[in-house]
């Protein structure tokens, strides 16, 4: 018996004669040949079956075989430059093949162009083609390499409650429920404030699942559901916590670079500048953002663009503003000290500048926006007291937030990364709704 092989491996098998067990992708009929492009959920390959070299029924059987039938191919392993498929560059001289089941009927999403909404209700299928299968594989390597660099550098994974009392980052973008008989609950924004009380414990921590925002958003950054990596550390101010984000992306970054080469390659995705992604990131402050923001716009000829671009000092980036920001740098860019008031009650206020807080934003280049949120801490109990009337949030459920400036307060910073935008920036896709198996956005809970 040939011995069964991945197709990510098949470099180690030239020559040859193996087993590969898949569904066929796309198959041509050329006379005497039929080649089938077959994908077994870890690559792509290219086999090439000879009449002759197959009893005819078997051939015959091939020629006519239907798109996502299942099979075992048995055959031998040849290099060949040209031949498609991912990792490519190989393909397999057919010798037997068994056909564990050849589809009835015409399969849903046929190799030809369709509209959004089709492959978004055939969702379940549509992660079975190329571009599909390789952005959810680039995204197990994103959170494989999260997972990796924390564990490495000391952080503790901790379990954060999806369904919480009381709201972390506004009311307006809530998902309520009600709790047996202890009213109403929410799904998590974040698990950030339970973390906070496990960094006294543990010092540096981090959570990692999916959060949730009630906004009706229709916008290609937004999703209703997602996921979220949120590290906490103790003894950690804003110039710490930026080196540390730094570091993280730009490990991610070169891990998928290494890890997922093919897969981007058959994106078309260039990496040239995502080879460029190394500590230190650029950093400005938002009162600066602010008149580079205000510079492009007196500069642009574009009566749209300069529409897009209007602000003023208080009001927090959107997306036009991050846009033509990233342009100007090649690197992720920091923009820190943003107006307390846009931000959440949570931020320390920046010294001598209360109206201003300790809290830094993330900018992916090429137009991906912000990929990272995070700030320092308040760490005075008078002053989140004082933070949480004005933001009218009731004292009662933060009783044992406000615990943990009363034991042993210290300087203490973190920040969310969002998964999804982080993928979409480095397979550089449009939409969110690539980055995840089955997106949740406003119209759409199915499939």
């Amino acid at each position: 018996m040939s011995p069964i092989i991945r197709v990510e491996d098949i470099a180690e098998y030239v020559d040859q004669d193996i087993t590969i067990q898949g569904w066929v992708y796309n198959r041509t009929h050329k006379g005497k040949l039929v080649f089938l492009l077959v994908r077994d959920g870890y690559g792509f390959v290219q086999c090439v079956a000879f009449e002759k070299d197959l009893d005819p029924e078997i051939f015959d059987a091939l020629v006519h075989i239907p798109q996502e039938s299942s099979v075992i191919i048995h055959g031998k392993v040849r290099a060949d430059k040209r031949a498609p498929g991912i990792p490519g560059g190989y393909e397999i001289g057919v010798t037997g093949v068994e056909v564990m089941q050849a589809v009835a009927g015409d399969y849903p999403i046929a190799l030809k162009e369709h509209g959004v909404d089709f492959l978004l209700d055939h969702r379940h299928l549509w992660i079975r083609s190329q571009s599909q299968w390789a952005v959810l594989r680039i995204r197990a390597t994103v959170i494989r390499a999260i997972r990796d660099w924390l564990d490495g550098q000391g952080f503790l994974l901790m379990d954060t409650p999806i369904l919480t009392p009381a709201a972390c980052e506004g009311t307006t973008t809530l998902f309520g429920t009600e709790y047996f008989d202890e009213g109403e609950v929410y799904l998590t924004q974040s698990g950030q404030l339970y973390n906070e009380a496990n960094i006294f414990a543990f010092n540096k921590v981090y959570c990692f699942g999916p959060t949730f925002r009630a906004e009706k958003s229709k916008t290609r950054r937004h999703l209703t559901e997602f996921w979220m990596v949120e590290p906490e550390m103790a003894f950690c101010d804003l110039d710490q916590l930026m080196e540390i984000e730094e570091q993280f992306v730009s490990y991610i970054v070169q891990r998928v670079l290494t890890d997922c080469a093919a897969e981007l390659k058959s994106l078309g995705r260039d990496t040239a500048a995502l080879e460029q992604i190394a500590p230190p990131f650029p950093r400005i402050s938002y009162d600066e953002a602010i008149e580079k923001v205000g510079a492009i716009r007196e500069q642009t000829a574009d009566p749209e663009l300069k529409a897009l671009l209007q602000i003023t000092w208080g009001d927090d980036f959107g997306s036009p503003h991050e846009t033509e920001l990233t342009k100007l740098f090649d690197k992720p860019v920091f923009v820190y000290g943003y107006p307390t008031e846009a931000k959440a009650f949570y931020m320390e206020p920046w010294p001598g500048r209360p109206e201003v807080c300790k809290s830094v934003d993330l900018l992916a280049p090429e137009g991906y926006g912000e990929i990272i949120g995070g700030s320092e801490r308040i760490s005075d109990p008078d002053l989140l007291l004082e933070r949480l009337h004005q933001h009218e949030l009731p004292e009662a459920a933060f009783r044992w937030y406000l615990d943990l400036r009363r034991y042993g307060s210290v300087p203490h910073s973190g920040f969310g990364l969002g998964v999804e935008r982080t993928v979409a920036w480095i397979c550089g896709i449009d939409h969110l709704r690539e980055t995840i198996a089955y997106p949740r956005v406003i119209n759409r809970v199915y499939p």
